[in-house]
């Protein structure tokens, strides 16, 4: 498998037990398929599924049916089928992710909250610290914040951590949830740079961006989503 992440006819529900078991679909039959080096943006109304579906991709939620293809240390690993320690693994060296909000641990200072995914990786502290500094000065957090916790900062300076900390290791796939929400147009500039460098070091990108404008400047193709099957699919987005 040289494709970087595939789907295959995977399609999702949830059952509302608190609702008479409710059932209600989000997304059916999504075949999607990413090559390294592009990022394709998810489009749709609100509630066509799109969040859910970058959820399942980072395996937090298991899709009904179907098949998730991640290339993981050169061998193909299907997320459905995976147990909890090689979902782990995939996040820890191929998976990664940048959410619209922070959670994180109280107390932990910003430069440990960023430089975290590096530690696992082996990396040494000194050089981690090295290119949060870097990554975190790109992204205008001013250094006095680096030894503090956010959990008091503003939701702009918060969402750039989220950035530092999903963008600092080099993921062959990056999955990403409104990354500039909450951000100035300045900052909007930063993290298109930043994704445009990740595709030219070689990540597959899915996100969900809901500015068109940086929508445009980074995705080469969208994927439309509906709640209708069969009208699913990617297209050129320029």
């Amino acid at each position: 498998m040289h494709t970087p992440l595939r789907t295959e006819n995977i399609s999702k529900t949830f059952i509302l037990h608190h609702q008479n078991r409710t059932r209600l679909p989000v997304f059916h039959d999504v075949n999607l398929r990413l090559e390294s080096g592009e990022c394709v943006a998810l489009n749709g109304h609100s509630g066509s599924g799109k969040s859910t579906l970058l959820r399942s991709l980072y395996g937090n939620y298991l899709p009904d049916s179907g098949k998730i293809w991640v290339r993981h240390c050169g061998e193909p690993v299907d997320i459905v089928c995976a147990d909890a320690r090689h979902i782990l693994a995939l996040r820890r060296h191929t998976l990664g992710w940048v959410s619209q909000f922070l959670h994180v641990i109280p107390r932990v200072s910003t430069l440990d909250i960023v430089i975290q995914p590096l530690l696992e990786r082996g990396v040494a502290r000194q050089k981690s610290v090295g290119l949060a500094g870097d990554l975190l000065t790109r992204l205008h957090v001013p250094e006095r914040l680096w030894s503090l916790a956010p959990a008091t900062f503003s939701g702009g300076e918060q969402q750039r951590i989220n950035l530092a900390r999903g963008l600092i290791a080099d993921y062959p796939v990056l999955l990403l949830d409104e990354p500039t929400a909450s951000l100035d147009k300045g900052n909007r500039n930063v993290v298109v740079q930043l994704i445009n460098e990740a595709k030219a070091r070689g990540s597959a990108i899915v996100g969900i961006f809901h500015d068109e404008e940086v929508r445009r400047a980074v995705a080469e193709r969208h994927y439309e989503m509906t709640c209708e099957a069969g009208r699913q699919g990617a297209q050129d987005d320029h």
